[in-house]
């Protein structure tokens, strides 16, 4: 197709011209109906006309008669006849102008109708003249812009065509508030639904992140979240503690968040967040980002956190490291506000250390105790370390007092026999020495615990603790006295 003000070529589907800018105008075909219309006001105005012309040439031809017989010329006769119809003709004229008028209004109101124009584009779309079809749809926005049924067909024709550029620039129309605000929530919702499938057909996800960024329709961002990349949310604002806060860093969707905790800037290489981030005593500038499943990265974001917390002092344990000779209880002074925790083989203790909950028995041996305290929030002290070694001379093995009570339990009935069965349970029953226990102010003995087997190969163990005495090698069972203390009740 040329233009036709300056006959430049022009693509296809193209309404402004490249070359020359000026709007390209393609008038609707004469409806049939509308011209036959036309036509029979026209005839039957002329009709009347005639009619009238006939009844003025009956009326005067008397006169005519009259004239001719008083030897009056034939060009005379002619000018009375023309003056007397004059007003007749003027009539005339005017009923048919005003016919024509009517007539015209009456097609220029019907093909200017919105309905009369989607229409019209529906049948030149059915047949595949796409081109005819957006002209129509073009000036029936001109004349109804609030219509968003004109835009969504002329980005279906475009897009029909593969010209995803500008069916988008149709559907943009919609969404853009400052064009035209009177669109429904509907239609806008609708825009945007069709928008982003072209945008993800491309696989252009950039495009969509920009166009969620920038929309303030919750319902749009809500639906489509999945290919936005947020900036992560931080659990905690920006500031100073007083203490240690279990960081979390969220997305709005699924996707990795990187971060660096040095201030530096995070890229894919840096480390990936799984977990809360927890900050103690210290200064942390914290950088992170946001990747979707789509590859989109987000902004980052840096906050920086002050951390400043009171530091318990170390445990005060009340044994000097050393070497002791009979049975002894390790004990530790509590401290106000905070919790105690202890490890025997030589790793340093933490939260999820053995908690001290009082006195402990000094293990056979040499053994090597470290204490902490840790806050309530989770501050942890110094650690005491602290070197017991205990040995009992003239006392006999654990391992003997352990044989020393099987056989004393056999003895009293309680066991069958000494592998352990009994007549009570089908499993059986085991023990095992566990440390030296003072009871009263002279007598050391050891404690052995009672475990039961029921054959799935996982002891479990019972709440019954017998004692040996560490010289004598007699047996009891631990129990309790009215003050809470340990007495040892004969077997």
């Amino acid at each position: 197709m040329k233009c036709p003000h300056c006959g430049q070529e022009m693509p296809d589907g193209h309404l402004l011209c490249d070359h020359c800018g000026e709007e390209i105008q393609i008038v609707p075909d004469f409806e049939p109906e509308i011209e036959s219309e036309i036509e029979n006001s026209i005839t039957e105005t002329l009709s009347a006309l005639a009619s009238m012309q006939g009844e003025e040439t009956a009326e005067d031809s008397p006169q005519d008669e009259v004239a001719l017989a008083e030897g009056v010329s034939g060009k005379k006769a002619v000018l009375t006849a023309v003056k007397n119809w004059k007003p007749q003709i003027i009539l005339g004229l005017v009923i048919l102008f005003a016919a024509a008028l009517i007539s015209y209004a009456l097609y220029f109101y019907h093909v200017h109708t919105v309905d009369y124009q989607i229409e019209r584009a529906k049948t030149f779309a059915d047949r595949g003249a796409y081109n005819q079809a957006i002209a129509c749809l073009e000036a029936a926005y001109k004349d109804y812009p609030e219509e968003a049924q004109i835009l969504f067909l002329e980005a279906d024709y475009y897009y029909l065509q593969q010209m995803d550029a500008y069916a988008l620039s149709a559907l943009m129309r919609i969404i853009d508030r400052n064009q035209n605000p009177s669109y429904s929530a509907e239609d806008v919702e609708e825009a945007y639904g069709k928008i982003i499938t072209i945008y993800a057909n491309q696989e252009d996800y950039g495009q969509i992140n920009e166009l969620l960024q920038s929309c303030d329709n919750e319902r749009v961002v809500s639906r489509f979240q999945s290919y936005l990349a947020m900036e992560p949310e931080f659990s905690y604002v920006e500031g100073s503690y007083a203490e240690v806060i279990p960081l979390k860093l969220s997305s709005n969707t699924a996707g990795t968040i990187y971060y660096t905790m040095d201030g530096t800037k995070p890229d894919r290489n840096s480390q990936v967040y799984t977990a809360p981030l927890f900050l103690e005593t210290g200064e942390y500038t914290i950088s992170a980002f946001f990747v979707n499943d789509y590859g989109i990265e987000s902004g980052i974001v840096t906050k920086t956190y002050v951390i400043q917390l009171t530091v318990p002092n170390a445990p005060e344990v009340e044994l000097y490291s050393g070497e002791y000779t009979e049975a002894t209880m390790i004990a530790v002074e509590p401290v106000s506000g905070c919790k105690t925790f202890y490890t025997t083989d030589e790793s340093e203790p933490t939260a999820d250390s053995v908690p001290y909950t009082g006195p402990i028995p000094m293990p056979l041996g040499k053994t090597l105790f470290k204490f902490v305290n840790i806050s309530e929030e989770g501050v942890a002290s110094e650690v005491t370390t602290r070197t017991f070694t205990l040995r009992l001379r003239g006392a006999i093995l654990p391992s003997t007092a352990v044989t020393n009570l099987v056989n004393r339990l056999v003895e009293t009935g309680y066991l069958e026999d000494t592998s352990g069965k009994n007549a009570r349970q089908s499993g059986n029953l085991s023990y095992q020495f566990s440390s030296v226990l003072k009871i009263g102010e002279d007598q050391d003995y050891y404690t052995i615990n009672e475990y039961y087997d029921d054959g799935a190969g996982m002891p479990s163990r019972t709440d019954k603790v017998f004692l040996v005495q560490v010289y004598t090698g007699e047996t009891a069972q631990l129990g309790y006295d009215e003050a809470g203390e340990f007495v040892a009740n004969p077997v």
